[in-house]
């Protein structure tokens, strides 16, 4: 008798860790949403999106997954524009981000018409996050599996007064935070933002803070700049960089190590003397 009670309260306790599981509203005893937990983890199997704040400009590079032969490799972007002076990098479920993607420019539109002006980036980061946590809230819907990055120039109301860059990142559970550089997707996401903070400079030029997007992600991409999308975002536009000029930065990288390398070997040499 003891053991047949023993099966039935663990066939209950399976059951009760089910319906968490299941039901995007309800809370586990121990305080956790499992279906926004799981919509994360659908970031993390996505590929890497990095964003760094410079003097002048956001740099957002991007894991490119490797195409099948023939398939048109313009109809995969993960860097697309939101506004104007707005640009976002996602990370997770494709389909998911174009839907939210499509909420954000509609916003975005509506706002011009209302206010005859620009939304500011805050204004369409907070939008995407209460999209993001209304979909936490609500039966019958479930969450979006993306977290995404969101550059532009907003005015400095603290400071100068002038338009400054700015990097705000949002996720499934519908947070939204404001970055100097900062990691989503893929399973390194961790270690690479510890080789950023390890290696951010306030004020970088351009320069810098493309070349350090480049280091990043060659840590988790195999092949180099063919599967890299590097975007500048200027106060008067964004910029795709060319495939060619990413893979001259990869070289100078490449270098740099190996000489490092050299270095790091002759001096063990001459210490051993």
């Amino acid at each position: 008798h003891n053991s047949l009670f023993f099966i039935n309260t663990l066939d209950v306790n399976n059951t009760n860790n089910m319906s968490y599981d299941r039901a995007i509203t309800v809370f586990s005893p121990d305080g956790h949403l499992f279906q926004v937990e799981y919509a994360m983890e659908a970031v993390r199997r996505g590929s890497t999106a990095i964003g760094i704040r410079a003097k002048d400009c956001v740099v957002l590079a991007v894991e490119r997954r490797a195409l099948a032969k023939l398939q048109d490799p313009r109809t995969i972007r993960k860097i697309v524009p939101i506004d104007s002076n707005t640009t976002l990098a996602f990370s997770g479920l494709t389909a998911d981000a174009r839907v939210l993607i499509h909420k954000a420019r509609l916003e975005a539109q509506s706002y011009r018409l209302t206010c005859e002006d620009a939304p500011s980036i805050e204004y369409l980061a907070r939008f995407i996050a209460r999209t993001q946590q209304k979909y936490t809230q609500r039966g019958g819907v479930r969450p979006f599996g993306i977290a995404s990055l969101i550059a532009g120039f907003d005015l400095d109301h603290k400071g100068s007064g002038e338009m400054k860059p700015v990097l705000y990142q949002t996720d499934p559970a519908g947070t939204h935070s404001r970055w100097k550089a900062q990691v989503i997707g893929g399973r390194n996401a961790k270690s690479l933002r510890e080789f950023l903070e390890k290696n951010y400079q306030e004020d970088m030029e351009e320069k810098v803070a493309v070349k350090l997007g480049v280091q990043a992600l060659l840590e988790v991409v195999d092949s180099g700049a063919k599967n890299m999308e590097i975007c500048v975002v200027k106060q008067d536009g964004k910029v795709i960089m060319e495939e060619s000029k990413v893979d001259e930065i990869v070289k100078e990288i490449e270098i740099e190590i190996e000489e490092s390398k050299k270095a790091k070997q002759g001096g063990g040499s001459a210490s051993e003397e």
